[in-house]
């Protein structure tokens, strides 16, 4: 089933989809196995659990990056918001490639964009947002993006 496909509101899923824009170039990917876990009692993908591989991709981009974790250039940080939009339904045992993109920085903050598309047919899954404020852990306040990490990731 492809929830495209089914009798929900097109409009409310363009302004969804609008809300969560692919970048035209993704940073990192990553392949990972649905796991029981995963699954609700609708035997397919539970909401939880996109939020719960988006945040398993991130820590797996980062650590590529060379970052450990909840340290980003000497700086931690904390999850500020969230967003999913689904798109298809994905099942036990399959595996989602999830694509990986950093954007839209603000002086304290960045958002995570997340594409997980079934790695078999390609098919779009879901796609996430996460927002990420970085933090002081030690004097429990916000502070400035890593110029380095912003860097990084800055468009030419």
């Amino acid at each position: 089933m492809v929830i495209r496909e089914r009798s929900i509101n097109k409009g409310n899923l363009c302004r969804a989809l609008d809300r969560i824009a692919l970048p035209d170039k993704f940073d990192f990917s990553t392949d990972l196995r649905l796991r029981f876990r995963d699954i609700n009692a609708g035997n397919h993908l539970a909401h939880d659990a996109v939020l719960s591989l988006a945040e398993e991709a991130r820590f797996l981009f980062l650590e590529h990056l060379g970052y450990p974790h909840l340290n980003i250039e000497g700086c931690g940080y904390v999850a500020a918001d969230a967003a999913i939009v689904y798109l298809s339904q994905a099942f036990f045992g399959q595996v989602l490639t999830i694509e990986v993109a950093v954007r839209d920085f603000g002086s304290k903050s960045c958002d995570f964009i997340y594409r997980l598309s079934n790695r078999e047919t390609g098919e779009e899954v879901a796609r996430a947002k996460t927002g990420i404020v970085f933090f002081d852990y030690e004097t429990q306040q916000s502070v400035k993006v890593p110029d380095r990490f912003k860097a990084r990731f800055e468009i030419l």
